[in-house]
């Protein structure tokens, strides 16, 4: 169970090493310590696509089709198809929001524009009392009515605040709006699945795939220790707004069980296979080495990744560096200055660097570390550095941010 299989480029077999050390540990026996899988790409070439462990408690082997639920690192994905919605016109990031929803308008909020939203300075980061009960979680016209009702914590624009659950639902109903898509699983397969053929991506899995997805394992239900990170949520009540934008009622129990998947929960309940998100960043990073017109003009590409906003953000405690819907990419060696992506709960994330020609992904099921994800993938992501380095001693990702 500890074999990692698939492949691996020579001179990137630290990053297999490293998923083999991140999934298994010492526990190299155990099912309880599931599985994961990691891809590379290098200047449009896949040069590692990897996985091992267990997707289950019984020890089933992860394959190489096996998908996982990926928290918000679907956050990633849902931005990509708002940026090709804005290549072709259809969106226009300084627009208020109600140009496309005009029932947004409520409470104050007539001048948020699509890029308060994307830039995470929307201040409606708030998803406590949205729902008062589970389903309504999965009812997207609920949501996004009762976002459209509510006010913004403060005044928009003036400051970040991770919205780390309502981002999905603000931005997709855009989406929804200028695309015309009847759901947000239409559009991701619309504009990035199908042009990329990069199934499979879902946001809400269909009954006929989810023999496919991971269990998560280590959840407050069973394991405290590898899934407190949900327990640990109440303790953010004296926190304000982290709070606020965490303790959406539910939410944490729901998202544990199979029923996450009867709904679409765009920031939080993206299933993906590591390869398929490694290839969406690849895409935008490397254009020239993929067939077919770009995924993203270079131009939607460079507005897309500048950096909107270097303040402290109000819910993470950090300064995320947020772009347009992405934030700043991360490994155990630093950050990668020209990087860009998305990490997720549970272990999960996503970056691409245009200046190196990295896109890396990793998925897993063995849920750890806190809301804002853990070493594991910084692990994977300094692994695979390390691999470009060994490939080009001389790459330039000394650029300057953007």
């Amino acid at each position: 169970m500890s074999r990692v299989r698939g492949f691996v480029d020579p001179d990137f077999t630290a990053v297999a090493e490293t998923l083999r050390r991140v999934v298994h540990g010492r526990r190299e026996d155990s099912p309880r310590r599931g599985g994961g899988a990691v891809a590379v790409y290098w200047h449009g070439e896949l040069v590692v696509d990897a996985w091992t462990g267990s997707r289950d408690e019984g020890g089933d082997p992860w394959e190489r089709d096996t998908i996982a639920m990926s928290f918000s690192t679907t956050k990633g994905v849902v931005s990509t198809v708002a940026h090709r919605l804005a290549d072709r016109g259809l969106i226009d990031y300084d627009e208020p929001v109600a140009t496309y929803w005009p029932e947004f308008a409520q409470a104050g909020k007539s001048r948020v524009t699509v890029r308060h939203l994307l830039a995470h300075t929307a201040a409606m980061h708030r998803a406590r009392g949205l729902a008062d009960r589970p389903e309504q979680i999965l009812d997207w016209d609920h949501m996004v009515a009762a976002l459209a009702a509510a006010p913004p914590a403060w005044e928009p624009g003036t400051r970040p605040a991770y919205h780390a659950i309502t981002y999905g639902w603000l931005v997709g109903e855009v989406i929804r709006r200028a695309g015309g898509y009847a759901t947000l699983t239409d559009a991701v397969r619309q504009e990035i699945a199908v042009p990329l053929c990069c199934d499979p991506m879902y946001i809400g899995v269909p009954i006929g795939e989810r023999s496919r997805v991971a269990r998560l394992l280590g959840t407050p239900h069973s394991d405290t220790r590898l899934g407190g990170a949900f327990n640990q949520l109440a303790r953010f009540e004296r926190f304000g707004p982290m709070a606020d934008a965490f303790l959406l009622d539910g939410f944490e129990h729901l998202a544990m069980t199979d029923r996450i998947h009867d709904g679409e929960v765009p920031a939080a309940n993206g299933a993906f296979t590591a390869r398929s998100l490694a290839r969406m960043y690849a895409a935008m990073v490397s254009p020239e080495e993929f067939d077919g017109p770009p995924l993203l003009s270079r131009e939607t590409v460079e507005r897309a990744t500048t950096i909107q906003t270097r303040q402290r953000d109000a819910v993470v405690h950090f300064p995320m560096k947020w772009r347009l819907g992405y934030h700043l990419a991360a490994t155990i060696r630093g950050e990668v200055p020209t990087g860009f992506g998305h990490f997720g709960y549970g272990g999960s994330g996503a970056w691409g660097d245009p200046a190196s020609g990295l896109a890396v992904a990793f998925v897993v099921n063995r849920v750890a570390g806190t809301p804002f994800a853990d070493t594991r993938f910084l692990r994977l992501g300094a692994a695979a550095v390390a691999g470009a380095r060994n490939r080009t001693p001389d790459w330039a990702s000394r650029r300057p941010e953007r």
